[in-house]
């Protein structure tokens, strides 16, 4: 049996050693955890936490449910997309002319996504891929889709629903 404890009880090297591995395998383990409770964690009109990724033009949501501009139609690039973090959407263009709208909080940990490439739309916790197409996931670790929002284009302008 290993000693825990060496002069006047203080603990050992080994055991201070064997205590910080197991907190860290604790962590390793609560960042890990059920990949599906981040999806319910979904709303467009709450505020970001992390700042805003959009770009800028996104108006406060009202508290009747009222439309919320986000964008022109021109920002939102053909083959891409824009991030609006502030209201956790991302609004995507697959094709000229039609708009898509996710939620922009990926499916398999919460994390928010940050990039729009290749289209994918690209989380950058664990890696995570996601088809601007319709939400579903082109690379994992994520096995759901991202939530679709509903978006209203009228004209040149995008709002959220």
């Amino acid at each position: 049996m290993a000693e825990t404890t060496g002069i006047a009880g203080a603990p050992t090297r080994r055991a201070v050693v064997a205590g910080v591995g197991a907190a860290g395998l604790a962590a390793a383990l609560a960042a890990c955890g059920d990949s599906n409770d981040s999806a319910s964690a979904y709303s467009p009109a709450a505020p970001a936490q992390n700042g805003d990724q959009g770009n800028g033009q996104s108006a406060p949501a009202g508290n009747d449910g009222a439309e919320a501009a986000l964008a022109k139609t021109t920002d939102i690039p053909v083959g891409g997309g824009k991030i609006f973090a502030d209201r956790k959407v991302v609004v995507c263009q697959p094709k000229a002319g039609e708009f898509k709208a996710f939620s922009s909080i990926c499916t398999h940990q919460g994390c928010a996504v940050n990039e729009i490439a290749g289209g994918t739309i690209n989380c950058p916790c664990h890696g995570s891929k996601f088809s601007i197409n319709d939400g579903s996931v082109t690379t994992g670790p994520a096995t759901k889709p991202l939530p679709a929002a509903n978006i209203k284009v009228e004209g040149d302008s995008v709002a959220l629903a």
